[in-house]
């Protein structure tokens, strides 16, 4: 079989790996909460949240793409399964049924900013070891702070 050689030296491919696997985890299951949260928002502005949780989604699901192609590009092979994502993500759990929309605001904001949290040491700690991979965090971390800012906004 196979197998793609890294150019990064073990060390640095460890830490990267790590960061990217870690990364993978987090934007699968932002999108399945987003998603979740998206089927289930009821409130005055059910239309505003339930087209803002889409926008999320589809953030999140780009990055996770582009996270598990630059791990595969590594010669690192990404594990997005279900079981890797349920035991691992640094996002807490959503309860379930309907959802009142400040209550869906305040469970994305707190979703966002534990993945944000999550990004930025992801950055830091891959600026030596590979300063592509860091790029690739760089941009994540940009795009979902822009999204944490909106949905802080939503219950301003």
């Amino acid at each position: 079989m196979y197998v793609v050689k890294s150019p990064l030296s073990d060390a640095s491919l460890k830490t990267v790996s790590e960061a990217l696997q870690g990364a993978l985890v987090d934007l699968v299951d932002l999108s399945l909460v987003a998603k979740q949260i998206h089927w289930n928002v009821v409130g005055p502005r059910f239309r505003t949240v339930h087209l803002q949780l889409d926008e999320v989604v589809d953030t999140a699901r780009l990055h996770s793409d582009a996270v598990a192609e630059r791990a595969s590009t590594l010669g690192v092979p990404p594990d997005g399964r279900a079981a890797t994502v349920a035991n691992s993500s640094g996002i807490g759990p959503v309860k379930g049924g309907w959802v009142k929309d400040t209550d869906a605001v305040g469970a994305l904001v707190d979703a966002l900013g534990a993945v944000i949290g999550r990004m930025r040491q992801r950055v830091e700690a891959t600026g030596e070891a590979d300063p592509v991979s860091q790029d690739v965090f760089i941009q994540i971390t940009a795009d979902l702070e822009k999204h944490h800012w909106m949905f802080q906004a939503e219950n301003g």
